[in-house]
Formats: structure tokens, sequence, C-alpha cells
């Protein structure tokens, strides 16, 4: 149910980011080439909502295998050498994301203890940048998930869209359309 929720919130945050950057872009253009003038908080607003949105879309992207993998050497293993593979890679993973978060979770201490605000935005450095520890922890949550998933054998490894198979599905399909 938590977990159902959180997805829905990741997908809601990641739309509405989009949508955001894509209308503030729009204004922008449209105020500097259409009337010579702009506003001075939107390229700051933007890039903030661009990390933003990079940081909820690693998250998001490890959920729906949207990452790249190297995995031809995995794939050619026998089923529990890839289990193990997959789990030493997991906890890899997960001690080079913790590695972030503790330096994240360092910088955002010394930020709000300097008590620095944005350039353009009264909003305070480490609030803004806050999504660090969001965005680390979300995607520490998703690597503990699969970690629970691949030992409880219900997973293989890091999910993962097979391009090469679907493209040959598809050109299959293209050239038994074309026979017809």
């Amino acid at each position: 149910m938590i977990l159902k929720l959180l997805n829905k919130m990741e997908e809601a945050v990641i739309g509405l980011l989009l949508a955001a950057i894509t209308l503030l872009v729009f204004v922008e253009v449209v105020m500097r080439f259409g009337f010579n003038t702009g506003i001075s908080w939107v390229q700051e607003a933007t890039l903030l909502m661009s990390a933003w949105f990079v940081l909820f879309g690693v998250s998001y992207g490890l959920k729906v295998g949207a990452h790249i993998n190297v995995d031809a050497v995995v794939r050619r293993l026998p089923g529990v050498a890839q289990r193990v593979a997959a789990v030493v890679a997991v906890m890899l993973s997960l001690i080079y994301c913790g590695l972030f978060l503790y330096g994240s979770w360092i910088y955002l201490a010394k930020m709000n203890l300097i008590g620095i605000e944005l350039e353009d935005i009264p909003v305070p450095a480490w609030i803004a940048h806050s999504i660090l520890i969001i965005g680390l922890g979300m995607l520490a949550l998703r690597l503990l998930i699969l970690l629970w998933t691949v030992a409880r054998g219900r997973a293989e490894g890091f999910p993962h869209g097979r391009e090469v198979e679907e493209s040959v599905r598809l050109a299959e399909e293209a050239a038994a359309g074309d026979k017809s």
C-alpha cells in the first residue's frame, strides 16, 4: 500500500516537473523574443526543477527498467551464479548510493548552517537541494526492494528492457506485414 502510494507520488511529481519546466521555458522564450524582457528567476527555477526531475527519474528508471545494462557475461552464467552476480551488483550499487547519501547529508547540513539562499529565489539553498537526499533515498529504497526480490528468487537482476529482442520482433512483424 505504501509502495503503491510512493509509486503514484513519484510519477505525479515527475509529470508535474516536466509540465512546469516546459511551461516556464515556453513563457521565458515568448517573453524574451516577443517582448524583449524576461523573468529573472526562471532560469534558476528550471535548473533546479531539472535536477529534481533527473533525481526522481533515476529511481523511476530503476523501477521500470529504463537503465542501460551491460549483462552479456552475466546472462551466460547458470541461474544461481546470475543471482549471486545480481546480489553483488545491487550491494555495490547500495554502497555507492550510501556514499552519495552521506556526502549529500554533510553538504545539506553545511548549507543549512551557513544559511545561503538561492540567487534569484528567496529559498534556503539546502531546501532547494534537498532532492539529493530525497532522490538518493528513493533510489536506495528501489535497490533494497530489488535486493529483496533477487534474494527471494523473484527476479534475476536489474530490470531492463530487451531492446534487441524488441527490435527484432518489430522488424519481423514489419516484414510479415509487407508480405501480406
